[in-house]
């Protein structure tokens, strides 16, 4: 990140520290910087050089903002909002159901001469979209239980772009796209690799290759911005706030890249005569899915099998559960190996996502046709262990990509008919399962590990006391959740 972009993200985000004594959040206040710094684009977008149509309606725009000051600011803002919230498009998108949580006027005055100062239009796409992409991290990064359990880690997704390869005039789906973080190293990696994109190439990259949902209305904004600040789209927006599960929407993509959220189950909330809130679990009845069930996880296996064109490709990411679960669970990942090239699985190391406790997989599979002669398509599943005896943490020690490195060249994209596995090497993190021997395994379980855990057979190899503590946090936190679900369900019956 440059200095200037340092700056800009510093600046703008130690505004938080004073706003947090009037009880906004590191959420609430990404979620205000998204609805300001709209507006202050879409004025700079109607000023020299650009002299574009305005877009935000004439007395709800930012001119008419810097004209309020004290109450009468407050209360305008607030009318803003409203408004903007009842259009169609990107603009009702961005503000649907918007809230000012910024209730002291003379703060919410200061903010806005701190967006006012900057250029922000103006500056280059990757400069600025750099610096909301570091608002959203820091967001995360500060919220565990915000946007952080949708922020997915850029570290993991940059490996998983390289090694999808995408093309110019594809398509890219995400059903849970939260902020966008796919989209937007998709978008990077295809201007990068075809440096003399033609114009349809690059209208087609702006305006129809991506496109995602997501369930969360607050996420959803956020994603719309992060991609308009990246130049991604225009006023039409290429995502939508809606439960992507609830049915087929007729898409077919190229290439689904996604992290749906953590979590095993479906639940819708009720209320009961009393008005007390309960929680059910939600099965969704889908023609196209292989199988019933309330696992949201093995839902999106479903979900993405649909969305995909034949010979599309695939990279999603899923909880150890999606491995081994019975039922539903081996059903469909029977069904995955017999009607889809499931290839490579990468087993990810604890501690790299803000959600505790979260044990956690990378699956890459090609959708097929129907086969006359029944065989399955899978031939062979490689899987690269990254998790056995890798620690991290989000503070002291994050995921970087270098440490994702050697799977991506373990992966061998450019040709995976040529993958090798090192049959000396009895510490090796990548070898190969065959078709015969995952389907006689148990449930047909696909949780396979080989390596030997250092800390539990020499004392001298465990780690950091931090990175225990970190294990064991993280661990409480997922049998909580595990309880918890337990409890509901127990009620439920």
């Amino acid at each position: 990140m440059s200095s200037d972009t340092a700056g800009i993200v510093q600046k703008v985000w130690n505004y938080c520290d004073v706003l947090q004594d009037d009880g906004v959040s590191y959420g609430d206040y990404t979620q205000q910087l998204t609805n300001i710094l709209f507006l202050k684009m879409a004025d700079e977008q109607t000023k020299p050089p650009f002299k574009k149509k305005p877009i935000i309606p004439k007395g709800y725009d930012w001119e008419s903002l810097l004209s309020k000051r004290g109450d009468k600011l407050e209360t305008h803002y607030r009318h803003i909002l409203e408004e903007l919230g009842k259009q169609d498009k990107l603009l009702g998108l961005i503000y649907r159901k918007s809230q000012n949580k910024i209730q002291d006027p003379a703060k919410l005055e200061r903010l806005i001469k701190l967006i006012n100062e900057e250029s922000w239009y103006g500056l280059p796409v990757d400069v600025k979209g750099e610096i909301y992409e570091k608002l959203l991290e820091k967001n995360a990064d500060s919220s565990q239980k915000g946007a952080g359990q949708y922020f997915t880690p850029r570290a993991l997704i940059s490996a998983m772009v390289d090694v999808t390869q995408p093309k110019p005039l594809q398509t890219i789906g995400d059903p849970s796209c939260g902020t966008g973080g796919f989209f937007l190293a998709a978008h990077d990696y295809i201007q990068s690799s075809n440096p003399n994109l033609n114009p349809d190439e690059k209208k087609f990259l702006m305006e129809k290759t991506f496109q995602g949902w997501d369930i969360v209305p607050e996420v959803t904004r956020l994603c719309a911005m992060n991609m308009y600040l990246h130049g991604i789209g225009s006023i039409e927006s290429q995502v939508k706030n809606e439960d992507s599960l609830i049915g087929d929407p007729g898409n077919r993509f190229d290439i689904i890249m996604t992290n749906p959220p953590f979590g095993k189950k479906s639940t819708v909330t009720i209320f009961s005569d009393e008005g007390k809130a309960e929680k059910e679990s939600m099965s969704y009845e889908r023609d196209d899915f292989w199988t019933t069930s309330s696992n949201k996880q093995l839902n999106f296996i479903q979900h993405i099998k649909t969305l995909l064109k034949v010979n599309g490709k695939c990279a999603v990411v899923v909880p150890d559960n999606v491995l081994f679960e019975g039922g539903a669970g081996e059903i469909i990942r029977k069904k995955l190996l017999e009607q889809c090239d499931l290839h490579t699985m990468l087993r990810l190391p604890t501690g790299i996502f803000y959600a505790g406790g979260v044990k956690a997989n990378v699956l890459f599979f090609d959708k097929k046709p129907t086969r006359e002669d029944g065989k399955a398509w899978t031939k062979k599943l490689w899987i690269y262990d990254l998790r056995t005896n890798m620690h991290f943490t989000q503070k002291e020690k994050k995921l970087t990509r270098a440490d994702l490195d050697d799977f991506v060249k373990c992966y061998n994209a450019a040709d995976v008919s040529k993958r090798k596995e090192d049959t000396k090497d009895e510490e090796r993190r990548w070898r190969s399962y065959t078709y015969d021997e995952i389907i006689k395994r148990d449930k047909t379980s696909l949780d396979i590990f080989w390596l030997k855990d250092d800390s539990l057979i020499d004392l001298e190899n465990l780690p950091e006391p931090d990175v225990i503590a970190q294990e064991i946090s993280d661990n409480l936190e997922s049998a909580l959740e595990s309880v918890t679900e337990l409890i509901e369900n127990l009620k439920n019956k």
